[in-house]
């Protein structure tokens, strides 16, 4: 794995929900750095991109209420544990479940595998909630995909927070999450 600035010199064969978060970032004057992989699908391998980016990338996980009603996005480190009944109490949402990969494509144009704050910018409607704990809000940068599982970003978390955010219309919720047994 190589690390680049910016998007790629060439886009062919790249989906175009990759293509349009870089074409996002670039317009906000975010400064990102990148890296191509094979697909990261669990936690083991993002920690190995973590070392070529010089960051972790965070944990996202996409939840709903029961009901379906309410849905949110989590940022978390990706060493931490979740414990739904944690966040449960601090939202005010009984009975969190992961949401459907059909809502996930839906709200954010993005599939199993890569969830990312990148899908907020798909989400014009503002039907996915920001939840961030504490400890990603506290970092320098952020790690996270492009709204695929093929290439990881390295963010400033100011940029996310002041300039991406604002963007797409999303406030973030700051959530303790302790995430030990």
């Amino acid at each position: 794995m190589e690390l680049y600035d910016g998007r790629p010199e060439s886009v062919e064969g790249r989906l175009a929900r990759e293509v349009r978060t870089y074409d996002y970032l670039d317009r906000l004057g975010i400064p990102y750095r990148r890296t191509d992989h094979e697909a990261a699908d669990n936690m083991e391998a993002c920690f190995e991109i973590d070392k070529v980016l010089g960051v972790v990338i965070c944990k996202n996980l996409f939840l709903c209420n029961r009901q379906k009603t309410n849905f949110y996005l989590l940022m978390m480190p990706g060493d931490k544990k979740f414990k739904t009944k944690e966040l449960s109490s601090q939202i005010n949402s009984a009975r969190l479940s992961f949401a459907d990969a059909d809502d996930m494509l839906r709200f954010l144009d993005i599939e199993p595998g890569a969830v990312s704050i990148m899908g907020l910018m798909n989400d014009t409607e503002h039907e996915v909630q920001l939840l961030i704990d504490e400890d990603v809000r506290k970092d320098e940068y952020v790690g996270c995909h492009p709204c695929v599982c093929t290439s990881s970003l390295k963010l400033r978390t100011q940029d996310i927070m002041e300039k991406f955010l604002p963007a797409t219309g999303h406030e973030a919720k700051v959530v303790h999450l302790v995430g030990e047994d």
